[in-house]
């Protein structure tokens, strides 16, 4: 059990320092412009030749009004007609993807994030979904989720995803409390939020995920606990609770906040172990950071097997598969190498316009890459090393290897906050709370000149 005691307090004081969330490693902090184009043409000459299956992201950047504590790359109108001229460009990106994919890898993951997906009307998700099927082949199992807000979403909205194959949803709530609503700028009242809940499983969409925000002004440890208790109603198989990144020289939206109306450190914290030690008595498993789900969810057998990874998305299943990324800002991964599109719509519109994917950014992994990336995925997933997968896959000797590393952290095992045994490294249930600090340890590339100032707190 994790309690909010004063030497939790005094940890959180200690360690809660600017660090990456490690959705990637290296991070996008590492992505560069000055990649060679003729080493992702061979990229994409060697993935055109396999048949695994592939995970499909498509960002759809906008959104109909702001949200102040945002932080995603969106554009912010009203004008609908931009959807369909959107969709022109996805189409011809689709297209040009689809040229360095073999027709018979399937996609088994398929995303819709953003901004707003239900910015589309019905019309326009449909046709997305006929750009899909016209370029790719969707497997029979596929995965295909979608992230909604509730106020921008109607039955017809809902009717049009089952059509395309949707069968996963994730409801922006944030919180429930109408004046925690008004200070973030995002009035949502929950049964606004309960109806869709109600629409979509009406409709055979039954997987139900919702994202909630600690640390978000004047939230309460009382409030946050009403809004968990709230969305517990609508039986979700899965909930993120992510603690608010406070990056205002980064997200200028975020200036519009009043920070005298932040909670505590001590409060904000009570928020997060409430939710660990609430939500098992509900039926839910914590994942990781910020991720709970069910225990019979894809996610927690996903945890279970080993096959739980960290993306672009935060946690998700199917570590194996690749991902191809569409839209502006999209970021496609690889065992080898992350491509990230552009982020400025007019010059992503040019790219395809000279019928060229719009890639902005590229980083390559080197073989050092490669194996902090595993020992970092590990502790993000599975929260610990098992020293032997590297013994057994690489010959190394981790002990050796990472000795200097593995003599850093005893001052977090001197905290309890993991402990280091003959054969792994495990981290503690209190040491979860700081598996970003634990990661940081074995990152190349945290001391770099782009990390500074470019991460919110680890806790």
């Amino acid at each position: 059990m994790v309690s909010t005691d004063s030497q939790l307090l005094e940890l959180v004081k200690k360690y809660n320092v600017s660090g990456p969330r490690y959705t990637s490693y290296p991070t996008a902090v590492q992505f560069a412009e000055n990649f060679d184009p003729d080493e992702l043409q061979r990229d994409y000459a060697k993935r055109k030749r396999k048949t695994d299956p592939l995970s499909l992201y498509i960002h759809i950047p906008f959104c109909f009004s702001l949200c102040w504590y945002c932080g995603c790359t969106k554009i912010i109108t009203r004008d609908q007609d931009r959807g369909d001229h959107y969709l022109d460009y996805l189409d011809i990106e689709s297209r040009l993807t689809a040229e360095t994919v073999h027709p018979d890898a399937p996609l088994k993951q398929i995303h819709f994030g953003g901004g707003t997906p239900t910015f589309l009307n019905p019309k326009q998700l449909k046709r997305l979904g006929s750009i899909i099927c016209k370029y790719f082949t969707v497997h029979s199992d596929v995965e295909f989720s979608v992230e909604i807000d509730p106020r921008r979403c109607s039955e017809d909205h809902i009717k049009a995803l089952k059509e395309i194959g949707v069968n996963r949803a994730s409801l922006g709530v944030q919180d429930t409390n109408p004046e925690v609503q008004e200070a973030i700028h995002r009035i949502q009242p929950f049964e606004q939020t309960a109806e869709i809940a109600r629409l979509l499983r009406k409709h055979g969409i039954n997987q139900i995920n919702f994202d909630l925000i600690y640390g978000l002004p004047l939230q309460t440890l009382e409030r946050f606990r009403k809004t968990v208790s709230d969305v517990m109603t609508l039986n979700p198989d899965r909930l993120a609770i992510y603690s608010y990144a406070h990056l205002p020289s980064m997200m200028p939206a975020q200036k519009l906040l009043n920070e005298d109306e932040f909670p505590s450190t001590e409060e904000k914290l009570g928020m997060l172990v409430y939710a660990i030690e609430k939500l098992p008595d509900y039926g839910f498993r914590y994942i990781g950071m910020d991720h709970f789900a069910r225990t019979d969810d894809e996610l927690s057998k996903a945890l279970a097997n080993d096959t739980l990874q960290r993306n672009f998305q935060g946690y998700s299943t199917h570590a194996e598969l690749e991902m191809l990324a569409l839209g502006m800002s999209g970021i496609s991964q690889n065992s080898d190498v992350y491509i990230q599109n552009e982020k400025d719509l007019g010059k992503y519109y040019e790219k395809l316009d000279r019928d060229e994917l719009p890639v902005k950014k590229a980083y390559r992994l080197n073989d050092e890459d490669k194996l902090r990336r595993k020992i970092i995925m590990q502790i993000m997933c599975r929260a610990e090393i098992k020293f032997s997968d590297f013994e057994k896959e690489s010959g190394i000797n981790f002990n050796e290897r990472f000795e200097s590393e593995l003599d850093e952290l005893k001052l977090l095992e001197a905290d309890g906050l993991l402990l280091n045994l003959d054969d792994r490294l495990v981290i503690t249930e209190r040491g979860r709370l700081f598996l970003r600090n634990v990661a940081m340890v074995f990152d190349g590339h945290i001391n770099s000149k782009q990390h500074q100032n470019a991460y919110s707190k680890t806790v």
